[in-house]
């Protein structure tokens, strides 16, 4: 007797973990392929570069799923890829652009970056309207985000100045800053001002990177972004190191 299997096993299959990380390696050399096709001729040394750092973001999305092995990846997960998928090919343009074999202004890039910063405004919502929010896709969607902001800091900094890197190197800062100070690690309260603060970096870093947006003005945006990115991570380490005075206070008393 044959046993036909239901049509969402298919479906299944296909979002498991390894697959996903496979598909998704091979959708960024596929980008990054056409971005060195776009921008011919460009060196072999250069081009081999830019084809090394495009999967680079595919190792975050490893570490951040890995909780979901050997189960499937959820639908919001997937759209959560699409920022590592563009992240690795802005990767691509990015050595490019510090090799100047590509602008780093171009309605292209502008394009791709709307359209990667959009998905940031859906997997959230499709994650609590389908009841598979939880804290491993919020790792997955924090993480991306943290790796596409490098990257387009990246592609900002070829345009507004070196300093436009601080943006996205912010948060790895004081994750290596957390090793060494305890208080770091404890859990942040909700801060919508930390929320509004975060949403704006990628809206700043995209105006460095249209063309119809003069270099001056974007140069403005994107160190407004950064003093307020400079504020809102000086806000919480204060709270942060407050609180385990405190709790060390408390502790004492005992």
């Amino acid at each position: 007797m044959t046993t036909t299997l239901p049509c969402s096993a298919a479906p299944r299959r296909l979002r498991r973990v390894g697959t996903v990380l496979v598909l998704l390696v091979l959708g960024q050399l596929a980008a990054a392929i056409g971005i060195l096709l776009l921008a011919t001729p460009v060196s072999a040394p250069l081009a081999a570069l830019a084809l090394l750092c495009a999967p680079a973001p595919a190792l975050v999305t490893a570490a951040t799923l890995r909780p979901r092995a050997p189960g499937g990846v959820t639908g919001a997960d997937l759209l959560t890829l699409l920022r590592h998928l563009a992240a690795g090919a802005l990767a691509t343009a990015a050595v490019l652009a510090l090799g100047g074999e590509l602008s780093g202004r171009s309605w292209p890039l502008a394009i791709l970056v709307a359209a990667a910063l959009a998905t940031d405004a859906l997997d959230g919502p499709l994650a609590r309207r389908t009841g598979i929010a939880g804290p491993v896709g919020a790792r997955v969607d924090m993480e991306a985000d943290a790796a596409l902001i490098l990257v387009l800091s990246v592609l900002a900094a070829t345009v507004v100045g070196p300093w436009a890197l601080a943006i996205g190197l912010m948060r790895y800062a004081y994750v290596a800053a957390s090793a060494a100070r305890p208080a770091l690690r404890r859990e942040l309260d909700f801060s919508q001002f930390r929320r509004m603060v975060g949403g704006f970096q990628g809206l700043a870093l995209l105006t460095a990177v249209v063309p119809a947006i003069p270099g001056g003005v974007a140069a403005g945006i994107v160190a407004t972004a950064l003093a307020l990115l400079i504020v809102s991570f000086g806000r919480d380490v204060l709270a942060l190191e407050r609180a385990e005075a405190a709790a060390r206070e408390d502790s004492s008393r005992r």
